[in-house]
């Protein structure tokens, strides 16, 4: 009677580790394909809208990531679960690069705005360079902030900025030589002709300055 109440005791205490271990495997692999669905589910979203909120959707992958990992370490046969981890995590982080690039893309492009708006004052509030809604009434308002905004900051501008106003500055040229032909009076005319003599060497000097500063930065 000893010898059978032994045995059952054993097989009990062997039930209770082998389901205390089946119960850890099962939670493990919970983690692990809550994981997978994040990473499947975050790959959707558009790699734009991704970018206007990367902190979040990197905390909750760095957490979610740490969950799988440290309950699958746990698990003596993992070698399945790590490996769909490591492949959702192959997966995240080419995503990643995509956002990351998008990103960096969504900023040249805010920036290169905020120049444009800057340089050609609060009626400028498109990507359109045909420049239409300069008139003879206000061009000379229009060269006059963009050659002030220039001066006031040729300090601070990259060789790349200085490409882009060279290109808003013709823009402004192009526009010019329509409105000379709607009306555009002498005075105003000799004003813009003083203002265009004030941009060139400014543009000159400052851009090969700021050339010369990053190839130096480059080579060091």
């Amino acid at each position: 009677m000893k010898t059978l109440k032994l045995a059952l005791v054993i097989v009990a205490i062997a039930a209770i580790v082998s389901s205390c271990k089946d119960g850890k495997k099962e939670m493990a692999q919970k983690q692990v394909d809550r994981y997978q669905a994040y990473i499947d589910s975050v790959s959707n979203v558009a790699a734009d809208k991704a970018a206007e909120n990367w902190e979040a959707i990197e905390n909750d992958y760095q957490e979610m990531k740490a969950e799988a990992n440290n309950t699958v370490v746990t698990i003596k046969e993992n070698s399945e679960m790590q490996k769909a981890i490591d492949e959702s995590t192959i997966k995240y982080e080419a995503y990643k690069a995509d956002v990351m690039a998008e990103h960096e893309r969504m900023e040249a492009e805010n920036s290169k705005m905020m120049m444009r708006q800057s340089l050609l004052g609060s009626n400028y509030t498109s990507g359109d360079m045909k420049f239409t809604w300069i008139n003879k009434d206000n061009i000379l308002s229009v060269y006059q902030n963009f050659v002030d905004t220039v001066e006031k900051n040729k300090d601070s501008y990259s060789r790349e900025d200085w490409d882009e106003i060279k290109l808003i500055y013709e823009a402004i040229d192009t526009r010019k030589n329509t409105v000379e032909k709607e009306g555009l009076t002498s005075a105003d005319n000799r004003k813009i002709a003083g203002l265009k003599l004030k941009f060139a060497p400014m543009y000159t000097f400052n851009r090969m300055g700021a050339k010369s500063e990053e190839n130096a930065a480059a080579k060091q």
